[in-house]
């Protein structure tokens, strides 16, 4: 890459997330229920090449149930990346990481989703190895309305 060593490691929920702006993350009101869910978060973080390390971002991962069986649980994440690193392949990098590594702690099916119009996570997807599913029609709701949204999914071997 030339620019340094993008890694990842675990962070609490009261760790401060890098800042960034994106259309895609501008939610609007929460939904009551969303407080409770489970969240895990890892810091994405750049060493650079004079070994000082910078936040370049940050992931996010919760649980999706598509059955009452262990084998039936996947693993929905999520991604954003700071302003002034998008566009240099940090966000592949890092969602290929974390993949890898809810595969080494047993999660067989590891997904994303992303804005039908988001080109560049679409990308950047592809690129970490996952592979697109389909759309879903109005899946997402944000300040401006309803969205349409791609499922990606990384398998383990």
């Amino acid at each position: 890459m030339g620019m340094g060593v993008i890694s990842i490691r675990a962070i609490d929920g009261e760790y401060p997330r890098p800042r960034s702006t994106s259309i895609y993350e501008e939610w609007g009101e929460m939904a009551p229920d969303v407080r409770d869910m489970a969240i895990t978060r890892w810091l994405i973080e750049l060493t650079q090449t004079d070994k000082v390390v910078v936040p370049a971002g940050d992931l996010s991962a919760h649980a999706v149930w598509y059955g009452p069986t262990p084998g039936s649980r996947a693993i929905n994440i999520g991604i954003s990346i700071v302003n002034e690193f998008r566009g240099k392949g940090i966000g592949a990098i890092a969602q290929r990481l974390l993949a890898e590594e809810l595969h080494r702690q047993g999660i067989v099916r590891v997904e994303a989703q992303t804005d039908v119009e988001n080109i560049a996570e679409q990308k950047a997807l592809e690129k970490a190895g996952f592979k697109y599913e389909g759309t879903l029609r109005r899946a997402q709701g944000r300040a401006d309305g309803l969205h349409d949204i791609q499922v990606w999914s990384h398998i383990s071997s």
